[in-house]
């Protein structure tokens, strides 16, 4: 199995395909609708070699400016990024500790990454680090805990009891990379706000939500710092 193709349940093309696309597209316009200008540097953070969806890394496929982002990842064969977008650059490193001085970019970016960094603590050094390295804002995506669908898998209702059942009864059902906390933690908006919180931080931040038929799929969180230069 290829890196990073084992969260990749669904097949290319196939409805549940289709609507993640029509969500990242909802939440690409709330990315630009932060105020991203064309001058604006972006860090992209989590992208991915993995080419089964065309929006597995909706940032590099849509934005018109390649040479404005730097996008990083544990995926070393995410390269192929250089040669598809010319001019952007890929760095291998790790979200949690980044390679990168305070304030280094305008906006900082991490679509659907978040809820595949593992522990709590991890989620948290994450959302840390982001802050740290951008001068404008950041802007952060995780899928909603209390959809009743959980995208990865595309199970009903089950990642509703507490993780550590819903993690026996994905390894029961042969899941097991799902089943692990490192690969799958999932978030509500109170956790990502209790982040905050916990963190300190004194910007403005906000958390809401990307709707589909009626319900929150996806959870936006994004701060804005107040100590532009």
């Amino acid at each position: 199995m290829e890196i990073n193709a084992q969260y990749n349940v669904a097949k290319a093309g196939s409805l549940p395909v289709r609507i993640a696309g029509h969500q990242r597209q909802k939440m690409y316009r709330e990315f630009l609708d932060l105020g991203v200008g064309t001058s604006d540097t972006i860090l992209d953070i989590g992208v991915t070699s993995d080419q089964s969806y065309a929006h597995s890394n909706y940032l590099e496929a849509w934005y018109p400016s390649p040479e404005k982002i730097t996008a990083i990842g544990l995926d070393v064969n995410a390269a192929f990024l250089t040669k598809t977008y010319p001019g952007l650059q890929f760095v291998v490193a790790n979200g949690c500790m980044l390679p990168f001085g305070d304030n280094a970019f305008d906006y900082v970016h991490a679509s659907a990454v978040m809820e595949h960094v593992g522990s709590r603590s991890r989620q948290a050094a994450l959302m840390s680090e982001a802050h740290r390295v951008a001068r404008k804002a950041v802007f952060l995506t995780t899928p909603n805990r209390w959809f009743p669908i959980e995208f990865h898998t595309v199970l009903p209702l089950v990642h509703w009891l507490p993780p550590t059942l819903f993690r026996a009864f994905l390894a029961a059902i042969g899941m097991k990379f799902f089943a692990s906390e490192d690969n799958l933690h999932l978030l509500a908006a109170k956790e990502l706000r209790a982040m905050a919180r916990s963190a300190g931080f004194t910007d403005s931040v906000e958390v809401r939500g990307v709707r589909l038929c009626g319900l929150i799929s996806n959870l936006l969180f994004i701060l804005r710092k107040q100590d532009r230069a």
